[in-house]
């Protein structure tokens, strides 16, 4: 125990001691009501580092906690060594560079694992194309965003979304719907407008202006769900 702790508050891990902190007391917050796990998806986007598909604090917090877990591991086996002096110093800058690269490369594996369908195969953006989305970050626009799909064969993919300016309708917005309707390959991202999908049971569908009512409307209690797209 004692030369956990002395990992712990020692260089480097000291530096991940004091993010892992941070850490712990942001998710507290969380779980009182305080905060939200994605209180920083609209100041950050970590897509650009291959960091995306999962809310900012998530991908911050694995980055923070795999490093601190390898630099207590590397510090304890440092200890054992009985180096001193300069090959102590380099050790303890190597440990700190090697914790960062594992921690990257840890964290980038399992912030992209839920995107993947059961065959570890990412599903193509054209198949979703059309497809309606949840979206999961505070707000959309042409800068950032994220949302969940359907994909056909029944997995759930994360995505990068942007809403399109010329589209009509309300900002997206966190828990709204939004429709896929075109795949921007040098971006890596979706054109998304606003899709407003009405699920509830029987519900009647609008009829809109420019198609007549049907000649048969059925039960007034028709129990089937509706979805209509604006």
């Amino acid at each position: 125990m004692g030369e956990l702790i002395d990992a712990a508050v020692g260089f480097p891990g000291v530096a991940f001691t004091s993010a892992m902190a941070v850490v712990v007391c942001f998710w507290l917050l969380v779980a009182v009501g305080l905060g939200r796990a994605d209180s920083f998806d609209e100041d950050a986007d970590l897509g650009a580092v291959g960091l995306g598909g999962v809310p900012v604090a998530v991908a911050v917090s694995l980055l923070v906690g795999t490093g601190w877990l390898v630099t207590l591991a590397g510090s304890v086996a440092l200890a054992r060594t009985g180096w001193t002096g300069l090959a102590h110093a380099a050790g303890d800058l190597g440990l700190l560079a090697v914790a960062a690269l594992v921690a990257y490369g840890a964290t980038r594996a399992l912030v992209r694992a839920p995107a993947r369908g059961p065959s570890g195969a990412d599903p193509s953006p054209q198949n979703l194309v059309g497809s309606v989305c949840t979206v999961r970050t505070g707000w959309v626009d042409r800068e950032s965003g994220r949302a969940e799909v359907a994909a056909p064969d029944g997995t759930v993919a994360v995505v990068e979304i942007r809403q399109d300016p010329s589209a009509p309708g309300e900002p997206l917005a966190v828990g709204g719907s939004a429709l896929l309707h075109a795949y921007d390959a040098t971006g890596a991202f979706f054109w998304a407008v606003p899709c407003a999908v009405a699920l509830a049971p029987g519900r009647p569908r609008p009829v809109r202006a420019a198609e007549a009512p049907p000649a048969d409307t059925g039960p007034a209690d028709d129990p089937w769900p509706h979805a209509d797209c604006a």
